[in-house]
């Protein structure tokens, strides 16, 4: 039932019916991106529910009979491109008697070319959905009334011109005023799932369009129609306007829910064998036990100890994003090894690049109980101890030469979106990255990337700041070499107490910039919070990205705080300190990661640079998306990559990219995180 009442996107992307939005939530975690025309507009979108009272979305309007600047030779013939972020939120969850009542902020921090504020309730009967609701700026341009919040001020009768300053900045003064409209209509769910019908009354008589761009209406009235053609694709065909016809599609999928490719390429958990009793540690092959974590368990060795009727195998987890999955099938390893009753405890201690993050023991015992179902796996956990690694008097059983050196090959991508030389610049490349390990903690990474395929040919815009370039010299950096050094790094991390690490680092550190800096991080052992710095001097590199250097330098770093609540397992990230333009500032990054690892995240950046001095966009802000490689392939990996999207490269506001993160590299200290996954122990 709840599938085949399915929420469906709108024209500007997000839940609704055509040109208006509605109260609906999408299912928690479900990602769309969206793409329709309209004439004269043609719209992309990409809409994000994060929370289950929560939908965002970003999007691109092209406005296709109006050029994106006067100048042929700055743009040529590429169409007028608008930004915006959306945002909508739900008040009222619907039950027998009350409504679905959602509020909602359409281009919310842009140009404001389509901005409007609403409030929307929807009710349901059988396969009836009717939402009906008020808007203040572009949604409801045709005012049927007065301001009824007009009572908190004469300025709430009135409303502002559409366009916002050079964009990017919140628009307060103009939220909820002028004369509102109103909007609504019924989705229809046809006895035949994949197919729905709509219609609307639209609030926008289309007679105050941004770009003095006015379109005539010969209806407010429009009609709709959503086929389902799969699971994950949506084809919407319209009437709007009672003259224009709409096409579109919707692509989406759940990031919380959809479930994974099968690891068919992983190797099974090792079998279980007649477990011997009496198996001294000096008969058994630790070397072949050795192999084999590293093959089954994704366990690469560093030491394997024993204290007392405790094994206790050191090294860092390399292939499995859930610890207890490693955890299980090492445990089964060593069983299978030591025979039953020569050790009680098995431990892991996890010590990534060098540093021992995490502790997990599991009793052997009980271990065999849950593979015979005497026990659940709530009780399992129960006999599943974690702790901070601490040093103890063992007796070395085993020490497994360090792997010097290891290299791979991979593909890249750049991109550069909504400039004025092109809507889409891209680049393909092919990537070699090497690394040299002087200590398990002491490494040289590096990282030679060759262009394979591009149109940067029509990047012809150079950039122009009232600041120190630090990042609008893009273009010559994309540009100027085909073969890049995109990194050359010698890094060195510690664990100087308990709970507080630290890492220093030197080199090529990211493709704009080289020097030196350092990090420190308080982390309480299974606490939800820590605390870092970092401190860096750095140089900008030339645009070649080969080892020369520009004149320019600066110090840069921050102090960075990090909170795991539990408000739907929302990672607060908030920094303060000096940027690489010189400016002084604070950057907010709040994110949520679901349990599948897929992360969606947003941040915001303000420091002393005015909105004049930094252009177009007012501020610093994005957002991001980080994947599990293992989510699309069927081998199990601890790699991820991260898509990002900012509207604009300005330079205020700008932090170095650090390859490495303390954070990053103790995340297995988290004992949520632990509980998380506890359920692939047997995996």
């Amino acid at each position: 039932m709840a599938d085949r009442y399915r929420t469906t996107q709108h024209d500007f992307g997000g839940v609704g019916l055509l040109q208006t939005p509605t109260a609906r939530m999408a299912p928690e975690g479900t990602f769309s991106f969206n793409a329709n025309r309209t004439s004269p507009y043609s719209r992309y979108s990409i809409s994000m529910q994060p929370l289950p009272w929560m939908e965002g979305t970003l999007r691109y309007i092209a406005i296709s009979n109006r050029r994106y600047s006067q100048e042929d030779e700055f743009s040529g013939d590429q169409s007028l491109k608008d930004k915006a972020f959306d945002f909508k939120f739900r008040l009222l969850q619907e039950s027998y008697w009350l409504p679905d009542l959602s509020v909602g902020f359409r281009d919310l921090a842009g140009t404001g070319l389509f901005s409007s504020e609403f409030v929307v309730a929807n009710k349901r009967f059988y396969d009836l959905d009717f939402s009906l609701g008020v808007a203040w700026g572009y949604i409801g341009n045709r005012g049927d009334f007065r301001n009824p919040l007009g009572f908190l001020g004469d300025d709430y009768d009135s409303r502002e011109a559409t366009t916002v300053g050079t964009g990017g900045d919140f628009s307060i003064d103009n939220y909820f005023r002028g004369r509102p409209g109103i909007f609504g209509g019924v989705e229809y769910q046809t006895p035949w799932d994949p197919l729905r019908f709509k219609i609307e009354l639209d609030g926008n008589d289309y007679q105050s369009e941004p770009q003095q761009n006015n379109q005539d209406q010969d209806s407010p009235i429009n009609l709709g129609v959503v086929y389902r053609l799969t699971n994950g694709i949506d084809l919407s065909l319209g009437w709007e306007r009672g003259n224009t016809a709409m096409f579109g599609i919707t692509m989406h999928a759940n990031l919380k829910d959809d479930p994974f490719p099968s690891k068919l390429l992983d190797p099974p958990p090792e079998r279980r064998e007649p477990l011997p009793a009496g198996v001294s540690a000096q008969s058994v092959d630790w070397a072949n036990v050795s192999d084999r974590l590293r093959e089954n368990a994704g366990f690469v060795v560093e030491t394997i100890e024993v204290k007392d009727r405790e094994l206790i195998v050191t090294g860092e987890q390399k292939t499995f994003r859930n610890q207890a999955q490693g955890l299980g099938r090492a445990s089964r390893i060593l069983d299978n090894s030591t025979g039953e009753g020569t050790y009680d405890w098995y431990t892991l201690v996890n010590k990534p690049r060098g540093i021992a993050v995490s502790e997990a023991s599991i009793d052997a015992s009980r271990l065999r109980d849950l593979e015979q179902n005497r026990i659940d796996e709530m009780a399992m956990r129960r006999s599943t101890v974690l702790a901070t690694p601490s040093v103890l008097d063992t007796e070395l059983l085993h020490t497994e030469p360090l792997e010097k050196f290891t290299y791979g090959l991979s593909l890249g991508y750049n991109q550069n979106v909504g400039g004025p030389d092109g809507f889409i610049l891209y680049q393909f490349l092919a990537r070699v990255k090497g690394e040299y390990r002087f200590k398990r903690n002491q490494w040289l990474h590096a990282s030679v990337a060759a262009n394979l395929i591009n149109n940067f040919d029509k990047f012809r815009v150079e950039g122009e700041s009232e600041l120190p370039q630090v990042r609008t010299d893009i273009r010559e950096y994309l540009t100027s070499s085909d073969v890049i050094l995109e990194n050359f790094q010698y890094t060195h991390t510690k664990r100087l107490d308990r709970d507080l690490y630290a890492m220093g680092y030197g080199g090529m550190l990211e493709s704009m910039f080289g020097g030196v800096g350092g990090e420190v991080l308080y982390r309480p052992a299974g606490g939800n919070w820590a605390v870092g710095v970092d401190a860096n001097w750095v140089r900008q590199r030339g645009f070649r990205q080969d080892f020369s250097f520009r004149d320019y330098s600066t110090l840069t770093g921050h102090f960075t705080t990090y909170l795991q609540t539990n408000f739907y397992n929302v990672l607060v990230k908030a920094s303060a300190g000096r940027y690489l333009a010189g400016d002084i500032g604070g950057t907010l990054d709040l994110s949520r990661r679901f349990n599948n690892g897929i992360t969606v995240g947003g941040y915001a950046t303000r420091t002393n640079v005015s909105s004049e001095e930094f252009g177009e966009g007012s501020f610093d802000k994005g957002i991001y998306f980080t994947f599990p490689f293992d989510a699309f392939f069927a081998r199990s990996s601890q790699s991820q990559g991260t898509l990002g999207w900012n509207p604009l490269t300005r330079d205020g506001g700008a932090k170095l990219s650090r390859f490495y993160s303390l954070y990053d590299l103790t995340r297995d200290s988290d004992t949520d995180r632990f509980n998380d996954g506890f359920n692939s122990l047997r995996d």
